[in-house]
Order: structure tokens, then sequence, then C-alpha cells
């Protein structure tokens, strides 16, 4: 179901006449019903030992190579499935909506995800639901411990947006011995605005990266953070690139501002190699949850229990993963170059539905 991309149970029975379930399962293919009640009493561990399983036989053959400047970044990122005004069940969370009819209660799930970045490729490795009376960070953190614990050598930064720049997960990503990196975006917050004031007076480095002009601020040592047990590195990016716009055709300049707070020293990594990973941030979600949205209907509620929706994160993780290892380890150059990975995904579907007795009578 989830490397034909079918979208839900239902779709997938109705391929169960196909001669392919009889070679494959020896036996006729579950119901949709039978799938969801499977998938809501699963243990979720053993579908995280196959995620180990891949990852170390991709490590071994050297399909994980990190980027020039040697650092590999998990990012962490949040990301909410759904959200319902007439389902719930145990692992719902609730929020008040204020509409022009009152108040409405909704109920939705929501989850932190952690991708490893490398060079023109990333990892979809564990997932973590987000419990009731918790933030994103707490569930980070429960997330990371294990993922350390399982992957202890799998990426060297841990990467996150905003919401992640605070002292205790800083600490806590350092004592699981990794270095820490995040949007730096709270101007009230004194270590900006000490910054800030540094911007001010001290001259760039200007640098050109293909079509980008890059002003570039890197100041280290700050201790104005003081919950922060190390002293911290604050870099801000000023980067201007030629557009098109589609609505008069013309070149235009886009200017975008970037800041980011690290404990990564310039000894481990030069300056244009920490912007590259502020950058690799974005990963998550337009090659993870961009594409497991859109393309792999990841957000589909196929069962509304909270382990059934937990467990179909994780196949679908497996899924992409092992479909982008296919895609780019198995299949020849002259291939990748002429069919894109749905185009793939396809011809995956047309061998499943080839041996459906509706289709290979033909007409």
């Amino acid at each position: 179901m989830q490397w034909c991309r079918l979208g839900s149970f239902n779709a997938l029975e109705q391929t169960g006449l196909s001669r392919f379930w009889r070679r494959f399962l020896e036996r006729p293919l579950p119901s949709a019903d039978t799938l969801g009640r499977v998938c809501a009493t699963m243990d979720p561990e053993p579908i995280r030992q196959m995620q180990q399983q891949l990852y170390t036989a991709l490590k071994r053959r050297k399909a994980l190579p990190p980027p020039a400047h040697g650092l590999l970044v998990g990012v962490l990122d949040g990301h909410e499935t759904h959200a319902t005004r007439r389902r719930c069940c145990v692992g719902c969370l609730e929020r008040t909506l204020h509409t022009a009819q009152g108040e409405v209660k909704e109920y939705y799930h929501r989850f932190v995800a952690l991708v490893v970045v490398g060079e023109n490729w990333c990892l979809a490795l564990d997932v973590e639901a987000i419990r009731k009376g918790e933030d994103e960070v707490a569930a980070a953190v429960r997330l990371l411990d294990r993922v350390v614990a399982a992957y202890p050598r799998a990426f060297d930064v841990v990467a996150g947006d905003g919401l992640y720049a605070r002292a205790n997960f800083f600490n806590h990503v350092k004592e699981s011995g990794k270095e820490a990196l995040a949007v730096l975006k709270d101007e009230q917050r004194d270590l900006f605005q000490d910054a800030q004031a540094l911007w001010n007076t001290l001259p760039p480095v200007i640098e050109e990266v293909g079509r980008v002009r890059r002003e570039v601020w890197d100041l280290s040592g700050f201790t104005t953070w003081p919950q922060c047990k190390s002293p911290v590195r604050v870099i801000r990016a000023l980067e201007t690139r030629l557009v098109r716009r589609q609505i008069d055709q013309q070149i235009h300049e886009q200017l975008t501002e970037w800041a980011w707070v690290t404990t990564l020293s310039e000894e481990q990594v030069k300056t244009s190699a920490a912007v590259q990973l502020g950058h690799a941030r974005w990963t998550i979600e337009n090659l993870g949850f961009n594409e497991l949205v859109n393309r792999w209907h990841a957000d589909h509620v196929y069962c509304h229990q909270p382990t059934a929706i937990l467990v179909l994160w994780l196949f679908a993780f497996v899924a992409i993963n092992l479909f982008m290892a296919f895609y780019h380890r198995n299949l020849k150059p002259v291939v990748r170059r002429t069919y894109d990975t749905l185009h793939i995904a396809r011809e995956i579907l047309a061998e499943l539905l080839t041996g459906h007795p509706s289709l290979a009578s033909g007409p």
C-alpha cells in the first residue's frame, strides 16, 4: 500500500484478487477492517528495528556520504497530521477555536520527526507522538534520547526551528554528545540584542554561492544566555538572489535574512558550512513532510487510533527510505535521468494491478 501509494486500506483491499498476493502471502489479503485492527494492536518497536537494519545496510554500503564539511545533521520538526471537529480518540490533542458561531472544540494529532540530512540525501529515522499537556520540545527530547541510543553515530548536529532555541534543550543535546543549532528569532532575547548590536558595528563577510550573494556575520563566545552551560555562537546571513516574478516576468532581487544560534565552534565548522547546516533544516519540510504528505498520503487517517497512526507513519518512513534507496542505488543513471520517482511508483502499482483478473483478461 505504501510503495504503490494507494492512500487507503480500502484501495488496497480492492487489489485482493491480484495473483501477486497469492504468490507473496500464500493466503488471501486481509480486509481493510482487519488491517486497521492489527495496526491498532501492533508494537512499534519491531518497525523501528526494521529501520535500524535498513540504516545499517545503507551505511555499510557507503550509501550515506557526509557533505564536504563532514558533519551530518539530524533535523527535528513537528507536524500535525490531521484535525477534526467530529471524532476523537484517547490520543487526540484538543484546542478551542473561536468562530463566528461561537467556541468550537477541535481534535488533532501532532508528532515530532527526526530526519538525517547528508550529501544530496535524507533519511527519516523515527517519530514520536506529542502527548496531552506537553509541548513539541518535550516530545523531541524523548525522541532524541531514543534515536541517539539506537543510532549513536548517525549524525553530529541536532537542528531545529526557533522553538528549539531553549537553554534546557541545548544543554540536553550537549549532554547527549551532539552539537545544537536552532533558528534565533526572539528579538526580546538578550542574546539576540547583544548580537544585533555587534552586527550594526562590524562589517560582514561577503561571499558568492551560485546565484546567491551572501553577507554573513559570525560571532562567537556569547555567554549572555546564562541558562545555557556552553558559550554559543550566533550567525546572521543576508542573502540576495535574483528571481523572475511570474506576474510580470521581470527579474527582481529577493532579500532573505537568517539568524542561527549554535554550540558549534569555529574550529569545528567554518562559517559557510555553518550556514549550510542552518539551511539543511528545510530538508525535513521539502523532502520529508512535503513528499510524504502530497505523494505518499501519510496524513490520511487509515485508522483513528493513536497506536495505528504511529505505526503507519513508521511504515511510511520505512517505505520512503526503501524506495529512495532502490531509486538512487539500484536503478542505472540513464533510467533516473529518463524517469522520475513518481513514474517508478506507477510502474510498481502497474505490476500489482497486472495480476488482477479484471485487468489481466483485457476488455
